[in-house]
């Protein structure tokens, strides 16, 4: 070469076919797997996932226990009905008492009283009677003046002892009525008790 001028390309410069290199395999034929190896390795990753999901559900923590039903005073409820038409034994007190359930929780009265020992008490129906769930029964209650010189003239008058039973418990508690309870039973008391002693 000589002279001045631009330098030319020599030959192949532009042009570099792909030349394998010795002993290199094609990239096809470097991803053909035989069938049987799949097959294999299929199976493998099935039975690896099946041995997880195993050993998950072995190990697993067990559901919480469902919660205990609630106690029988937390779904019965009790309200004044008033006066029931006066009955022929002197010295009582007749009313009626609506008791209701919450839906899906029955509830059984064992027993209905009064704390005083001067009053005793007759329901109708007579106890133990059950409500059934998510209903209302009517009760007619009786209260008679035992002993005018120790019936409570105070504010022990509204309580009435109630015994309550559903699946998980027995219990005793004092029930307040309200609506007018407390007076009727009151004037009823003092009624029977200005009366002389037959």
């Amino acid at each position: 070469m000589s002279g001045i001028g631009p330098v030319e390309p020599g030959e192949d410069t532009y042009h570099h076919p792909a030349v394998p290199l010795a002993g290199a395999t094609p990239a096809r034929a470097r991803l053909t797997v035989p069938a049987r190896h799949r097959r294999k390795a299929v199976l493998a990753v099935a039975a690896t996932l099946t041995t997880g999901v195993c050993v998950y559900a072995l190990n697993a923590p067990a559901p919480p226990p469902a919660p205990p039903p609630p106690w029988p005073s937390q779904v019965v409820g009790f309200s004044y009905a008033g006066a029931a038409p006066k009955g022929g034994h002197t010295g009582a007190f007749t009313f009626g008492v609506s008791i209701t359930t919450e839906p899906g929780r029955r509830v059984t009265v064992d027993a209905l009283t009064q704390p005083s020992a001067a009053l005793a008490v007759s329901t109708e129906p007579s106890t133990p009677f059950t409500v059934p769930a998510g209903e209302s029964r009517d009760v007619v209650v009786t209260v008679y003046v035992l002993d005018c010189g120790e019936v409570p003239r105070n504010a022990g008058l509204p309580f009435l002892e109630v015994t309550l039973r559903n699946e998980r418990a027995v219990q005793k508690q004092s029930r307040i009525l309200g609506g007018g309870y407390p007076e009727d039973l009151g004037a009823a008391v003092q009624k029977a008790c200005a009366r002389p002693a037959p």
